[in-house]
């Protein structure tokens, strides 16, 4: 008995010396310069999808999304997160109202973090050009530092270079590839220093024409542009179906006689890759691993 009140001092001199350590701080390098983030936040609002994508791959549960997810992958958030904004602007009286610890801004929402930082600590984490397969490894890496999920992202990782891996070897020979995007009628195409640039890069994969314009936001091009360039492959992103538009789909557009005159077209190597995860999510990385595996799949069924 006479040892409690010593036990009890004792308690209370620990429990004063652990609340007196300092939070732990990090320092985050983001798109915008390095952002210090103390402690492990527990409520995270984010903008972008892509950095959606990898937090729920790491097992990451947000508190505020956007009010349009794109991703049907994504469906299930609804309801079970408050929405504060959309991809493109957030809603500051609704973050305010749910009090993140931590925003995470990015692609679309590029910048915002400069009013958002006003409420939370605010992280700019877009990814672009040819380099997204390497920066999606980063971020993947910088977030589960952040959550303590360490381990969590290294078995995400895991899985997400093994799908590279496959698809790279799939892509391995069988030609060069041009990509494009059509946009109702409209169509784009992209080089190896566009946005969509990361696919040559990543794996191994010629293309069809070097020297395409536009570099991050492509060449608007003509029917006759594809029939001279005479892809191996057509790897075809459909912006309508990844905004949800209701404009001329890929596929009725690019149903023309100078595209069939293409060997992508004669030998039904035309690969229309999963619309929003290319296009609004690049680098998350479940959504790349759907793009990763359409590729795998079309390269790997070709003679």
């Amino acid at each position: 008995m006479t040892f409690r009140p010593l036990t009890r001092c004792v308690l209370m001199a620990a429990s004063l010396c652990l609340a007196a350590l300092p939070a732990r701080a990090l320092d985050v390098e983001t798109y915008a310069g390095t952002v210090t983030v103390t402690g492990t936040p527990s409520k995270v609002a984010v903008y972008d999808i892509a950095a959606l994508d990898t937090l729920l791959a790491i097992g990451v549960m947000p508190a505020g999304i956007p009010g349009n997810l794109y991703l049907p992958e994504l469906s299930d958030l609804k309801g079970k997160a408050d929405v504060v904004g959309d991809i493109f602007e957030p809603d500051l009286e609704a973050l305010s109202a749910l009090q993140p610890d931590l925003v995470i801004v990015g692609g679309r929402s590029s910048g915002k973090e400069k009013e958002t930082s006003r409420i939370a600590p605010s992280l700019d984490m877009t990814m672009d050009g040819i380099d997204v397969v390497d920066q999606a490894r980063e971020r993947a890496r910088t977030y589960g530092t952040i959550f303590g999920r360490k381990v969590q992202a290294e078995n995400a990782l895991a899985d997400f270079d093994a799908a590279l891996a496959r698809a790279r070897s799939a892509v391995q020979g069988k030609g060069k590839a041009l990509i494009v995007m059509t946009n109702g009628p409209k169509i784009t195409a992209y080089g190896t220093t566009s946005r969509f640039g990361w696919v040559h890069k990543a794996l191994d994969l010629p293309a069809a024409v070097e020297d395409v314009k536009g570099a991050t936001h492509g060449e608007p091009v003509s029917f006759e542009f594809i029939a001279r360039a005479d892809p191996d492959w057509l790897l075809v992103l459909d912006r309508a179906a990844a905004i949800g538009a209701r404009d001329q789909n890929a596929k009725a557009t690019l149903d023309n006689a100078l595209v069939h005159g293409t060997k992508a077209w004669k030998r039904g190597q035309v690969v229309y890759l999963p619309s929003a995860d290319f296009y609004i999510a690049a680098g998350g990385l479940k959504a790349t691993t759907r793009v990763l595996g359409a590729i795998e799949t079309a390269f790997s069924d070709s003679q």
